[in-house]
């Protein structure tokens, strides 16, 4: 039989106490927590589509060439003598870049000038010679003078007359050739650094390959090559009704260019469309008084691909991606967040071009993506519409 001892049994009231203390804070902790208020709804900024009337651009990618390209070589040969210019600087048609030692071309213009002198002699006694043929032959009375004769002192001044002429122009050519000793830039523009040092021979081509010396490159104007697609060039034709796009403003963007900030003109379409890429060579020019542009730079261009339209634009900031898609959120009148699938078109500064999946009163939300998805409602605040711009705002599409 089981004993308990009454000591055991026996509880004193601080004990108790404490029990109840404890089963009081245990029960606290388990009863769930007073049911908190819902959360109120996300406040969002939303705002209408804005119409603007926009123009359409296209973009190319292109580069900068020279209006004219020199390889400057001379034109007789010799040793290098002198260098008249430095590396890199600008130079004026006409100026004297090379001077090829001009020693041998002197002597041999000495020579021309001396045999030149000879012949007019010769020709002088020769037609001396012929007058007093003539005189003895017209005087019927004598026989100091055949026929003959007078027909070899007639052959002796014309040969006479001739050589004159060979060795004037053999005076000529040789005043040329010691000019050419004196290399000279036939443009305006940059020359660049020089091919070949004082003391070495340069050959002007007679039997072996020219030798280059140099080159220069015009920079005022300057033009910017680049190439169109086919289906472009339909649209631009199209558009002009079949006339001609050459005349055409363009704009242009470097790379360091916040926009597209330079103006100038297309003034060549190419006549073939190349076979195997399918693109036109297209080039516009451009004033380079300042010399910013050079030869071979890159930057890219724009051209009106259409005339103005009237289109809804959106910020760019309201518009997500879903894969390939793209959405932007729309709140209902009850205030419910809905994804709405657009199709988008140009970028028109910070604002992009809706073609299709909008109306002019949906609100759009602008700010506050991150708190949204569909579904949910949501607070909106009005934000203030985009301005609409007073002319036709450009808008870009795609590079090509």
């Amino acid at each position: 039989m089981l004993r308990v001892s009454r000591r055991l049994l026996a509880v004193s009231p601080s004990r108790l106490s404490i029990a109840a203390g404890l089963a009081f804070t245990l029960a606290a902790c388990g009863q769930p927590a007073q049911q908190a208020g819902a959360p109120p709804p996300p406040q969002v900024t939303v705002a209408p589509p804005t119409t603007r009337t926009v123009t359409e651009q296209d973009e190319y990618v292109g580069r900068f060439v020279a209006v004219n390209e020199v390889n400057v070589r001379a034109r007789v040969s010799g040793y290098l003598d002198t260098i008249h210019f430095t590396d890199g600087q600008k130079v004026k048609e006409g100026e004297v870049l090379f001077t090829i030692d001009q020693r041998p071309y002197k002597i041999a213009l000495d020579q021309a000038k001396a045999n030149l002198a000879q012949a007019r002699a010769n020709l002088d006694f020769a037609k001396a010679d012929l007058e007093r043929a003539k005189t003895l032959l017209e005087d019927r009375t004598s026989n100091a003078i055949s026929k003959q004769t007078f027909d070899q002192r007639t052959q002796a001044e014309r040969t006479a007359t001739a050589s004159v002429q060979s060795q004037d122009a053999a005076l000529r050519a040789a005043e040329l050739d010691l000019a050419f000793t004196e290399v000279r830039s036939p443009v305006n523009g940059i020359i660049g650094d020089r091919r070949v040092s004082v003391g070495n021979y340069v050959s002007a081509g007679s039997g072996a390959t020219p030798t280059l010396l140099a080159v220069i490159v015009t920079v005022d104007p300057i033009r910017f090559e680049f190439t169109i697609d086919e289906a472009s060039l339909l649209r631009y034709t199209r558009r002009k009704q079949g006339a001609d796009i050459k005349g055409d403003p363009v704009t242009l963007k470097l790379i360091d260019d916040a926009g597209f900030v330079h103006k100038g003109k297309l003034d060549f379409l190419n006549n073939v469309i190349d076979r195997e890429t399918g693109t036109i060579r297209g080039r516009a020019e451009f004033d380079n008084k300042n010399g910013l542009f050079r030869p071979g730079m890159f930057a890219r261009i724009r051209l009106d691909a259409g005339a103005p339209f009237e289109a809804l634009v959106v910020p760019e900031v309201a518009i997500g991606s879903e894969q390939v898609k793209k959405f932007v959120y729309v709140v209902t009148p009850d205030n419910k967040v809905e994804q709405r699938f657009v199709v988008l078109g140009p970028l028109v500064g910070d604002v992009r071009v809706i073609r299709e999946g909008l109306s002019k009163d949906d609100k759009v939300v602008v700010n506050g993506l991150m708190r949204v998805r569909p579904g949910i409602t949501v607070s909106p605040q009005t934000a203030a519409a985009p301005a609409p711009a007073g002319a036709p705002a450009a808008a870009s599409a795609a590079g090509k």
